[in-house]
């Protein structure tokens, strides 16, 4: 019963002027509000923070009226200010392969700003300073609490959940502008969609088998696996935290696999119009439109 319950939102009811935390039904179609209850605050990440006993959050949960999910509500990133988004480049082997590039001999980390996140549904700019926009389905780490120096084989202690992200890249600022900085092609506004949930890690048996895809108005672009990370998560989080502290709530990216629009042959970039699906089993699914500025 808990492990079913632990799927995390923030979301707005109609006429709402402040986010709320609730739990998302396994099917995606009802939640029950979280920050009704005692003690419990209105965003994940302050919730992340306190360390709650989910065995009593499931119980309270419980007695939570179950809330529709229709056009009164909309889903929010689970989280809206994460204190960092960190990312990792060619962390799939067919992802390099792809490029004709060999794996990296270590982690090759970078990062976006928080104005990228967006919900589950929520649209995507294609901005008119970019005309090679691309799409990145990849694994989100969740940490859950204060992460220093930490020994790989203790690493998983300090991951609190898994998301899904669409890592939007602005493909000439990644590669051919900006000094060659991924930063500016990575940040662009609305740039990562995120969620629909953060699900708690006891929810997912094996976070190195999930099938994870991407499609493009319907047809598949991308079908991996996160079986083909080259550097897991334990070593990850083990690298970073020899020289940065991690924080409860921040987010990691993991990579992406291949099918990628800008090593297709001819190479196909996103547009207004478009409908980006995002999907990891057992997580969730986004579905993202691309709009005009």
């Amino acid at each position: 019963m808990l492990a079913a319950r632990m799927r995390f939102v923030q979301y707005l009811r109609k006429g709402d002027l402040a986010k709320r935390l609730g739990l998302l039904a396994d099917d995606q179609k009802s939640l029950v509000e979280l920050s009704g209850v005692e003690g419990v605050p209105c965003d994940l990440k302050t919730l992340i923070a306190q360390s709650p006993n989910l065995e009593e959050l499931s119980k309270k949960a419980e007695k939570q009226p179950k809330l529709a999910i229709n056009d009164d509500v909309t889903l929010l990133p689970p989280l809206t200010d994460p204190g960092k988004i960190i990312c990792i480049g060619l962390n799939y082997q067919d992802h390099c392969d792809e490029q004709n590039k060999p794996a990296p001999k270590e982690p090759m980390f970078f990062s976006k700003y928080n104005n990228t996140l967006v919900g589950p549904k929520d649209n995507v700019i294609a901005h008119k300073a970019s005309d090679k926009i691309d799409w990145e389905v990849e694994l989100v780490v969740v940490i859950g609490k204060v992460a220093r120096q930490v020994a790989k084989e203790k690493a998983f202690d300090y991951v609190f959940g898994y998301s899904v992200a669409q890592d939007i890249s602005a493909r000439d600022w990644q590669k051919e502008r900006n000094g060659g900085q991924f930063l500016l092609g990575k940040s662009m506004d609305t740039f990562c969609p995120l969620g629909p949930a953060v699900v708690h890690k006891s929810l997912v048996k094996d976070v190195y088998n999930l099938p994870l895809k991407t499609w493009i108005n319907g047809v598949e672009k991308q079908n991996g696996n996160t079986g083909n990370m080259i550097y897991k998560i334990d070593d990850v989080i083990s690298r970073l935290t020899e020289s940065i502290t991690l924080l409860p709530g921040d987010i990691i990216l993991t990579g992406t696999p291949k099918g990628v629009g800008m090593h297709r042959s001819p190479p196909e970039y996103l547009k207004p119009g478009d409908v980006i699906k995002t999907e990891i089993e057992g997580l969730g699914t986004l579905t993202n439109n691309v709009v005009a500025p």
